[in-house]
C-alpha cells in the first residue's frame, strides 16, 4: 500500500490528537466523576474504650465529626451523652432537646437530664418528666466493636 506524505502527516496528526484527548481526558473524566461511583461509608465515630466509662452514670462525649461532600470534607466539633448499665449495651443521646434543640446537661445531684431554655427535664432513659418537650430525646446508633464505643451521629440540620 502507497501512502503520500499528505496522507501520512494527516493520519500522524490525527492519532496524535487522539492520544493527547485521551491523555488528558479520561484521568480529567475519572476525577469528576468519581463521587458518582464512590460508596457512602457509614460514619461511625469511635468514642472511646468501652472499660473507661461509668457504669450506671450518664457521660458527656465530645468529638470531631467529619461529613464527606463530593470533593470536599467538613469536620466540625459535635458532643453526644451516653449511658449504660452494664458495660455492654449502650444508649446513645442526640445532644439537643427536643423541644427547640437546645443542648442539655446531667444534674448529678437530681439524677435527671435539664434542658436550661424552658425547664425541660427528662430521666437517664430520655423520657420526659417535665416541661414542653414533645417526646423523648433522640437516640442514636451505637455499638461496641474491639472493645470500643462507636456512635453514629445523627446530621446537622443546616441553619438558615
Amino acid at each position: 500500500m502507497d501512502i503520500d506524505r499528505r496522507n501520512f502527516l494527516k493520519q500522524g496528526i490525527f492519532i496524535m490528537g487522539g492520544l493527547i484527548t485521551a491523555g488528558i481526558g479520561i484521568p480529567a473524566t475519572t476525577y469528576f466523576l468519581a463521587p458518582l461511583w464512590h460508596k457512602e461509608e457509614e460514619d461511625w465515630i469511635e468514642a472511646g474504650t468501652v472499660a473507661d466509662f461509668p457504669i450506671g452514670e450518664p457521660f458527656k462525649i465530645d468529638f470531631v465529626q467529619r461529613k464527606h461532600d463530593g470533593w470536599m470534607t467538613v469536620e466540625g466539633r459535635s458532643s453526644a451523652w451516653a449511658v449504660t448499665s452494664d458495660g455492654k449495651q449502650f444508649t446513645v443521646f442526640d445532644p439537643r432537646c427536643t423541644h427547640l434543640g437546645c443542648p442539655y446537661r446531667w444534674d448529678t445531684e437530681k439524677k435527671k437530664f435539664l434542658c436550661p431554655c424552658h425547664n425541660a427535664v427528662f430521666s437517664i432513659t430520655g423520657e420526659v418528666l417535665a416541661g414542653p418537650p414533645p417526646r423523648p430525646l433522640d437516640h442514636l446508633p451505637a455499638k461496641v466493636a474491639g472493645g470500643k464505643l462507636l456512635i453514629k451521629p445523627a446530621e446537622k440540620k443546616e441553619e438558615g
